[in-house]
């Protein structure tokens, strides 16, 4: 029986492990894709469809880990039937049809950048968490704990408190105009890769074959390559091919650096797609927008030393209230986890040893209790912490803290009746 646990057992750990690495991967393309792709802007760059098309324009870096895989597969199954790739015309279509409205999302994300602050755009895109647990609960029947609650309104929270003073942002020589236009755009991005997140993991589940790692990475190139195409045309119709060379000469930090951004730029941007898909494997779309609105701070605070943006008090209660969510959402899953790992040694259990871990489980519940109980106190300490700062920083705004002791009293009520 211990034998046929090892092998699930090391299945479990590299699943882990992947899940880790596409995290940091993510973490990776999601905090520098938008500053490399501002810094792009700042110092003369105007062409929306071509900083759109760096998003996915160097997916064939892809093609360097299929390749690897298929060798590795060569010499460790050598009478197994091998293939460098396994994609299925019907999941190709799939990937497809998703890579065209990642293009599509590229482009509106592109404008929005061009258009607004790091810190405004980032603020903006922190609504795509909802888009992707409303989407998620339609598409997928992703099921929501208290803690995956706790952690969208937390989120939520955080971008709402950066939200309140964001009218001073609004650079010096842009119109009223087209400060709205790239708000709407980007807020228009934000809910289409909302959108996205959850129609992956749902063609992962549609799949009729089975999904490994390896087809991942084929999926990720096939919408980046789609991506790629439409934002090609809109190249094309936009003459960006023939203005790219006088614009490398004209930029101000030179024509070598503007070659050296393009390059870091699609390369980074790629990191992020592949993190994002590879989490969702790994876990789920929902997990993957929680991080993506969690180092929503994180990007923030790198604007802040890298182009000088302001960094005011309640960006660090944002911050605060992140990591908070962060937390929660993986203690929640710490504890599922662990509730469903007796499930299985009960089966071959005999019926004294029932009756011994019935005595267990009513101990098990007066110490889950206990748990239970030392967590709402924390939770109430978090929220008085959050709640006292927030009105120490940012007193002028009256909202933030009656907002904190809000989410604290709603986590609080939420734990309550899922501990009862």
């Amino acid at each position: 029986m211990e034998v046929g646990k090892e092998p699930e057992s090391n299945a479990t750990s590299m699943r882990k492990t992947l899940l880790i690495i596409n995290c940091i991967v993510l973490a990776i393309g999601n905090c520098a894709g938008p500053l490399m792709m501002r810094l792009y802007f700042i110092h003369g760059g105007k062409r929306v469809w071509f900083s759109s098309w760096l998003e996915t324009g160097a997916w064939p870096i892809i093609l360097l880990p299929i390749s690897c895989a298929y060798f590795h597969r060569s010499r460790t199954q050598p009478g197994s039937q091998n293939k460098l790739f396994f994609m299925k015309p019907h999941l190709f279509l799939a990937a497809a049809v998703i890579g065209i409205l990642t293009g599509l999302d590229d482009y509106l994300y592109a404008y929005g950048v061009a258009r607004l602050p790091v810190s405004t755009s980032a603020i903006i895109i922190a609504s795509q968490l909802a888009f992707t647990a409303g989407f998620a609960f339609v598409l997928v029947k992703q099921k929501f704990t208290s803690y995956s609650i706790n952690a969208v309104f937390l989120l939520t929270i955080g971008a709402g408190v950066l939200a309140m003073r964001t009218s001073g942002d609004r650079p010096a020589n842009e119109s009223n105009r087209e400060y709205v236009l790239g708000f709407l755009m980007t807020l228009g991005a934000s809910a289409l890769y909302g959108f996205i997140l959850p129609l992956v993991e749902l063609t992962y589940k549609k799949a009729k074959q089975e999904i490994s790692y390896a087809l991942v990475m084929e999926i990720q190139m096939v919408m980046c390559l789609f991506a790629t195409g439409v934002c090609t045309i809109g190249m094309l119709v936009n003459g960006d091919f023939k203005v790219i060379p006088r614009e490398a000469r004209e930029y101000k930090l030179g024509e070598t650096n503007y070659y050296v951004i393009v390059i870091c730029s699609a390369i980074i941007w790629q990191c992020f797609f592949l993190g994002a898909i590879g989490v969702i494997f790994c876990a789920s779309s929902l997990l993957s927008g929680i991080l993506i609105a969690v180092l929503l701070p994180v990007t923030e605070i790198l604007a802040v030393i890298f182009y000088n943006e302001s960094f005011r008090a309640e960006k660090g209660v944002a911050l605060a209230l992140s990591l908070w969510g962060f937390l929660s959402y993986f203690y929640g899953e710490i504890k599922e986890s662990k509730r469903n790992q007796p499930a299985l040694q009960t089966e071959v259990a005999s019926v004294s040893d029932r009756q011994t871990s019935q005595a267990d489980g009513h101990r098990s519940s007066s110490g889950s209790s206990v748990e239970c109980g030392l967590a709402l106190k924390v939770e109430v300490l978090c929220g008085f912490v959050l709640s006292v700062g927030a009105s120490k920083c940012i007193s002028f705004v009256s909202v933030l803290p009656v907002m904190g002791f809000i989410g604290g009293a709603l986590y609080m009520t939420v734990l309550s009746f899922s501990c009862s």
